[in-house]
């Protein structure tokens, strides 16, 4: 009988150490990357943020504006690529057009497709992830489960390329 309880308590506090064990997860909010551990550049530091690193992203999107551009509130239409944000998996990139102000629509222009696995979880998470951020017109937007990695670059980029756009 004394085995049996011990047992049983051995379990239940086995369970409760199982269930309150925290993995390390990569947070979906745009920061610093374990690629800036690295010595790689990321968006939105220094490097970056001056032009001389995301020269890629700013020749894709025409031109890179200023954070307090005229044209972005301006009735014309403007397209602006946010600069490629690190994953694990790959990078991924955001292109939005703004117009009068407010962005008009929303698309991933690379995200990670190199494996069957990719293209599944991202022929699911894209479609999703551009629609959230063209309802919200900002990075304000839920990650998309099983695609924690994919949604925290798709942020991480929206909100480079609504930063390049001058809009808040």
């Amino acid at each position: 009988m004394r085995r049996v309880i011990l047992a049983i308590c051995a379990t239940a506090v086995g369970l409760v150490l199982l269930l309150t064990f925290k993995t390390h997860t990569q947070s979906g909010v745009p920061g610093p990357s374990p690629a800036a551990a690295l010595g790689t550049p990321t968006p939105g530091s220094g490097a970056a943020g001056n032009g001389t690193a995301g020269a890629s992203a700013s020749a894709a999107s025409g031109s890179a504006a200023p954070a307090n551009s005229t044209a972005a509130k301006s009735g014309a239409a403007k397209t602006v690529t946010g600069a490629a944000w690190p994953t694990i998996y790959g990078p991924v990139q955001v292109r939005i057009t703004v117009t009068g102000g407010k962005v008009t629509a929303v698309a991933a222009t690379e995200y990670p497709e190199e494996t069957p696995r990719d293209y599944q979880i991202n022929s699911f998470a894209i479609p999703q992830l551009n629609s959230e951020a063209l309802a919200a017109g900002s990075a304000k937007i839920d990650t998309v489960s099983g695609a924690t990695y994919t949604s925290g670059g798709y942020v991480g980029s929206l909100q480079n390329a609504l930063d390049k756009a001058g809009i808040s």
